[in-house]
């Protein structure tokens, strides 16, 4: 049996131990166990792997007690065999509802200072205690911080994952940022003392990850109360803290630029943790300005709507099967007998696991039900009617638009939407005005979000300085505006001879396939074109779009030398005045 689908995680299970942490016995071929009711059942490998399967994972066969699977992205939490098991012990009804993890209380502090906020500003930590290390874990450890950083992480900059070795550190600890050669420790498989820069010139961790601090001139460390230090985020461990079989407890980091997603990588690691029989403990993590104690393994609460999930999943649900798929999906229903809206619908408040990265709405409990009950149970049903879907008009016009210039010989570009005030505003000669700035830029050529194509198609131009001239190129996208989306049209033209005339040409031959003869041009206040050499097309007194000779101030700062021609097209105010919508 075969559930193979590309581009997903994959983790190897050992089965026996998968087996082992669900509460399974096996002879041969034929599994046993018993569920929450003391009910005894049997089920084939094949069943199981089915089972599997139908969570939301593709399985393949098992080789030499390996087991094979790839789980879909929005599933984080089952990047680890112990995780994986959870899930199961739920939908085999062995522990069904929601998995609940006590924390217990302790002293440890990690003080977060003011240094480190505008480089890597949030960090979670927790203790588990009492864990036996054996091979399997050992792997699964390895495993799912290596899918962590990738997924969740994106890379690691979003998160990244340190795991201690408590033995050989004393709290309270300390995140704070300082200069790369202000410390030296030894890091994770070598055997001398680095400083920051070091590690990220020699080590091969340094090598790959060194771009995720490429933009700051003060880099993230934790340290302990003897300035030991456990972790040089998001690159590399410290040696003293490395895990081995004989650790007992272990202590976590997990740093990264978005909150919700530290947490999430914290929950899953401790839990996952706990799932070997370890016992949480939790630190205290101090801000300058607040403090937080984490984990924090409370339930997410829905409300969800009977009337909803009829419109999704067809009315052959009720209440008590809605309440059962969903404790099968580790799900607990809080249903106050009687509880329903005004109409008289059912309402159903459903508490899901702290580390399900993927519960966001409504919906996606639904998913959970539909999981719960079995794809395979729905009835096959016709679609009562047949539609055929049509591109919206902005996509339309966008098609006559991208027609037009091609047949004139422009070539079509597309570039990041992301740029910064220099390009945006001062190379243009334009005062810094209202645009959308990254909170947590990782480059400083990234700041914000573009308000014109104008510079992402002189950049273009500028590396492609060794191509023969003339150049013709123009874009289709997207600008911020006072926070709102405006789709833009966009194009240059680059030769030695390129001249204001040149462009009102195209920009006439334009108007007129799109049929627009009444229109006016006046001169526009616009510092990134020459004076006397720039207009805007209005039509009914509204600007549609702006042309003219490139200012070779602005030339120059985006270190070209030819005569630049250029048109921005306000695509959104072209649909208004065709009436396309």
């Amino acid at each position: 049996m075969n559930y193979r689908l590309d581009n997903m995680p994959t983790i190897s299970i050992e089965f026996d131990d998968m087996l082992q942490l669900i509460g399974c016995n096996r002879e041969n071929d034929t599994i046993s166990y018993r569920t929450s009711q003391g009910e005894k059942k049997e089920l084939q490998i094949e069943e199981l792997l089915h089972k599997l399967a139908m969570l939301g994972s593709d399985v393949g066969d098992i080789n030499e007690g390996i087991l094979e699977a790839e789980f879909f992205p929005n599933r984080p939490d089952m990047y680890s065999v112990e995780g994986v098991a959870r899930s199961l012990r739920a939908f085999l009804e062995i522990q069904p509802g929601l998995r609940k993890y006590e924390v217990k209380e302790s002293d440890i502090v990690m003080n977060v200072e003011e240094s480190i906020l505008n480089v890597r500003p949030f960090i979670g930590a927790a203790l588990i205690k009492g864990v036996t290390m054996t091979d399997p874990l050992i792997q699964s450890i390895m495993g799912i911080q290596e899918k962590l950083h990738i997924t969740l992480g994106r890379n690691r900059v979003k998160v990244a994952i340190g795991v201690h070795d408590y033995e050989y550190i004393e709290p309270p600890f300390t995140y704070k940022a300082i200069h790369p050669s202000d410390i030296t420790f030894i890091p994770l498989d070598m055997d001398q003392e680095m400083d920051l820069k070091e590690i990220l010139m020699r080590h091969d961790k340094g090598k790959d990850y060194a771009f995720t601090l490429e933009q700051f001139d003060r880099y993230p460390i934790i340290i302990d109360k003897k300035w030991d230090v456990l972790s040089f985020p998001p690159i590399i461990n410290g040696e003293l803290t490395a895990v081995s079989e004989e650790t007992k407890d272990i202590f976590l980091d997990i740093t990264g630029n978005d909150r919700n997603s530290v947490y999430y990588a914290l929950n899953i690691m401790a839990t996952m943790l706990a799932e070997r029989g370890g016992t949480i403990y939790s630190v205290e993590v101090a801000y300058p300005d607040h403090s937080e104690t984490l984990p924090n393994l409370s339930s997410q609460r829905i409300s969800l709507e009977q009337s909803m999930v009829d419109r999704y999943l067809g009315e052959g649900i009720d209440k008590e099967k809605i309440i059962e798929c969903l404790s099968l999906t580790g799900h607990e229903v809080n249903y106050p007998e009687g509880k329903t809206d005004n109409i008289g619908n059912n309402i159903f408040l459903v508490d899901s696991p702290p580390y399900r990265t993927d519960i966001l709405h409504p919906i996606d409990i639904i998913e959970d039900i539909a999981i719960g009950f079995g794809y395979d149970k729905f009835p096959m049903v016709l679609p009562k009617g047949m539609t055929f879907g049509n591109p919206l008009a902005l996509e339309s016009l966008c098609y006559t638009i991208r027609e037009f210039f091609i047949g004139q010989g422009f070539l079509e570009i597309m570039t990041l939407a992301l740029s910064n005030d220099d390009k945006e505003f001062r190379h243009l000669g334009k005062e810094v005005g209202d645009r959308v700035i990254i909170q947590n830029p990782i480059s400083k050529d990234h700041t914000n979000i573009r308000v014109t194509l104008l510079p992402s198609m002189l950049e273009i131009l500028k590396k492609n300085l060794h191509r023969d001239l003339p150049q013709k190129i123009f874009e289709i996208g997207d600008v911020v505006i006072k926070g709102k989306n405006l789709r833009k049209a966009g194009g240059v033209v680059i030769h030695n001879k390129a001249s204001f005339t040149e462009i009102k040409g195209i920009i006439k031959a334009f108007l007129r396939y799109l049929s627009i003869d009444d229109y006016n041009l006046v001169e526009v206040d616009n510092p990134a074109l020459i004076k006397g050499r720039r207009c805007t097309v209005k039509v009914d007194n509204e600007g549609l779009m702006e042309f003219g000779e490139v200012h070779p101030r602005t030339i120059t700062r985006f270190s070209l030398s030819n005569p630049i021609i250029a048109f921005e097209v306000n695509v959104e105010a072209l649909i208004s005045f065709l009436d396309l919508k």
